[in-house]
């Protein structure tokens, strides 16, 4: 996996998951909601935890396993499919400046579910509208000049990754990866989105969203295979040390596939609230993050989006981002 650092550089309150519903404080008093308390409602909702509590010693289990695979990445890498075979050749093509959208082409031929997804990328109603193009691209060379090279760059990463989630081992991992892969989806974009205005590189916070819940899924498939199916792990405790070593996991399982520093610096400095002194990398994908679990939260009925929970400590463009992301604007 080589190819892919070349090719890319360029107050705890017990971990209290927030109400579903606004808060009581007035919205212009109200306090930003902490990474713990987003993740804590995300899980809950992932998980569709309902049912009793899993013994802490089951809790712990879980936990030590996670520990285990961050200490021996390889281990933790084995749980995740290969990137296809024929995405570094393109992305060694997209690295050109002066790329020929014929040999590109050429290249995109030898996978016909890359085909698929390069005409239904160009297709969307957002490029169609964008540059006023004809009702239906059909020509595999239009759609790539309709794109351009940073829209093919994102889509190849997103196809590279798609595999990482749609793993199935269990009834779990069955319901959650979709999920999970979704927000992943709306991360990388959030993050590509607000990395100018910190000045930090698009394509790189793109990266990160996308890498940021590999360790995630693992996690789940963990929970997946040792949980009782009459108990659930769901403490408080319990939810905020599975997102952290999930992040240790994929920060490890990122370096062993060689991606740029910049990249893996961001996931691992991610978990933490972001302040002015932040790695930018860090805080377009922590804002990112912070954007997209809010959404899927949203969009899933969990509380309004115009909700204080959501919007306080949010700008107008950071607002704008996050309406981007609904599904209905997909």
């Amino acid at each position: 996996m080589g190819w892919i650092g070349k090719l890319l550089n360029g107050g705890d309150d017990k971990n209290k998951p927030a109400p579903l519903t606004a808060a009581a404080a007035p919205e212009e008093t109200r306090q930003p909601a902490s990474i713990t308390e987003i993740d804590a409602m995300y899980y809950r909702w992932l998980a569709a935890a309902g049912s009793a509590q899993a013994p802490e010693q089951t809790e712990q289990q879980i936990l030590d396993e996670l520990v285990r695979l961050a200490r021996e990445p390889i281990a933790g890498a084995a749980l995740v499919p290969r990137i296809p075979a024929i995405i570094p050749q393109l992305m060694r093509t997209l690295q050109d400046e002066n790329m020929s959208a014929a040999k590109l082409s050429a290249q995109l031929a030898q996978d016909v579910l890359l085909v698929a997804e390069v005409y239904r990328e160009a297709n969307r109603p957002c490029y169609q509208s964008r540059y006023n193009a004809s009702p239906s691209i059909n020509n595999m060379e239009g759609a790539i000049m309709l794109l351009g090279q940073n829209g093919m760059r994102m889509l190849l990463a997103r196809v590279a990754f798609r595999p990482i989630v749609s793993m199935q081992s269990g009834g779990l991992t069955v319901r959650t990866a979709p999920l999970i892969w979704r927000q992943s989806e709306k991360c990388a974009l959030a993050a590509s989105l607000v990395a100018p205005t910190m000045h930090a590189n698009a394509f790189d916070a793109y990266l990160a969203g996308l890498m940021a819940n590999v360790g995630l899924v693992v996690a789940f498939r963990l929970i997946d295979q040792m949980h009782a199916p009459d108990v659930f792990p769901q403490s408080d405790a319990f939810i905020a040390q599975v997102f952290a070593h999930a992040r240790i996991l994929s920060v490890r399982i990122a370096e062993l596939w060689e991606f740029p520093q910049s990249v893996t610096r961001a996931i691992g400095l991610a978990g933490v609230d972001a302040n002015a002194d932040a790695d930018p990398q860090a805080q377009a994908l922590a804002l990112g993050e912070r954007l997209s679990k809010l959404r899927m939260l949203a969009d899933s009925g969990r509380f309004p989006a115009d909700d204080p929970f959501v919007t306080a400590g949010l700008g107008k463009s950071e607002l704008q981002v996050f309406d981007k992301l609904a599904d209905d604007d997909e």
